[in-house]
């Protein structure tokens, strides 16, 4: 929360397959990429990095698809005209989110909200470590005591993976495989999962409304919440929520029945507001663990017993995060060449998903997603493994620690 450089893709990444093509006249074409998963009618559409993605309207948008696909060949791209600050979000709401979803959430977190949308995931954090059962467990790992930075960045990087060039595609069923795997040693409720996945859905929507420098719309406020179910799928969750009102309504329900306070919630808490103050310099860090305070709500301040702060300070921080969208609003919008990339201090190199989650994970054997054959020789546990310790385009690989499996009968939902 509140983040000076806040965290998310591996810089210089490229994609991993297509190419840069050339359009009529000599212009740069974009980047294309074809992640189609199996039986799938046609390929996700991710927006690259030339000028045509906001220009292009519907579904064949920014026509990103393989360099090397047949209908690829005779495409040419018109002179973009100049993109306005609204002109994202009129391309948006021109799309269907049921068949969109992923192209709507890529552009809502890397190109129109990318700062806000992190900021909702801390603030996902934090309520996590109001309901007893889950911080009691995070305790006794101690994952925020040892390696709290860490685990702040690998949370954020799954979830980074698994979208990264589809949630259908070989990558990021891969990170969903690896998540599992770190999840399949403890014994976790799925209410427990249900609750952290609408965190991560409904965190981001309200802290955007709130501070955002525009409210969501509601293809981009429902397309979050199909994201977050297709994860949830590929994390084998079920009853899952079909749109955001139900998760909104599993959300408060759950924080309703389970908020309580617990010495546990506090140690884990303050054990994440030290990572948190650790972004800034140390005379600003007594402060800034003041002003994160001056933004959570009573119930979540009572459940982690942490004290409320002044009205002066929430009125300031509130009227700061304000002055800070109306700013923003008057800028040009982010460039198509330029979309928010995540730089976590925990990976300065880059990484890959071998190096993500904790070291013992590497001991554990890989189980198949739904719907996959369940033969744990089979060859697409080899494409993942090749996956996951294949480093990022551009970035050398950062060694991963030495396997030492262990076994442990806690439960805890420790990267969600």
């Amino acid at each position: 929360m509140l983040a000076g450089r806040p965290v998310a893709e591996n810089h210089i990444r490229r994609p991993a397959t297509g190419g840069r093509t050339r359009a009529a006249g000599g212009d740069p074409g974009i980047l294309r990429v074809d992640v189609r998963a199996a039986g799938s009618p046609a390929p996700f559409t991710l927006p690259g990095t030339g000028p045509a993605d906001e220009r292009a309207p519907g579904r064949a948008g920014a026509e990103t698809v393989n360099s090397r696909h047949p209908s690829a060949r005779s495409r040419t791209h018109e002179e973009a005209p100049p993109m306005g600050r609204y002109t994202r979000l009129r391309r948006i709401r021109r799309l269907d989110p049921q068949q969109d979803h992923e192209l709507i959430f890529h552009l809502l977190t890397r190109y129109e909200f990318p700062w806000d949308y992190l900021q909702g995931v801390s603030v996902a954090f934090l309520r996590d470590y109001g309901v007893p059962r889950i911080s009691r467990l995070l305790d006794r790992t101690q994952e925020f005591e040892r390696a709290g930075q860490k685990r702040y960045d690998d949370t954020l990087l799954f979830a980074h993976e698994m979208v990264r060039d589809g949630l259908g595609s070989e990558h990021g069923r891969a990170a969903a495989r690896h998540l599992n795997r770190i999840h399949g040693r403890y014994r976790i409720p799925n209410e427990d999962y249900l609750y952290v996945l609408a965190t991560t859905v409904v965190g981001p929507k309200r802290w955007i409304d709130r501070y955002g420098w525009r409210p969501l719309s509601p293809q981009e406020t429902e397309s979050m919440a199909l994201v977050g179910r297709r994860m949830g799928e590929l994390m084998g969750i079920t009853g899952i929520p079909g749109d955001y009102a139900g998760f909104e309504r599993l959300h408060d329900a759950y924080e309703q029945r389970m908020f309580a306070y617990d010495p546990a919630n506090r140690r884990v808490a303050a054990a994440t507001l030290r990572v948190i103050a650790g972004w800034y310099p140390r005379p600003l860090r007594p402060l800034v663990v003041r002003v994160v305070l001056a933004l959570l709500d009573d119930p979540l301040l009572t459940a982690l017993g942490l004290p409320r702060q002044p009205r002066p300070l929430r009125a300031a921080a509130h009227r700061a995060l304000r002055l800070r969208a109306a700013v923003v609003r008057l800028l040009p919008p982010r460039p198509a060449w330029l979309p928010y990339r995540p730089r976590p201090r925990s990976y300065p190199f880059g990484w890959t998903l071998d190096d993500l989650g904790p070291h013992w994970a590497h001991g554990r054997p890989l189980a198949p997603l739904a719907g996959e054959p369940d033969d744990a020789q089979g060859p697409f546990l080899a494409s993942a493994a090749s996956a996951a310790s294949a480093p990022s385009a551009g970035e050398p690989r950062t060694p991963a620690p030495a396997p030492a499996p262990a076994e442990d009968t806690t439960t805890s939902p420790e990267h969600r």
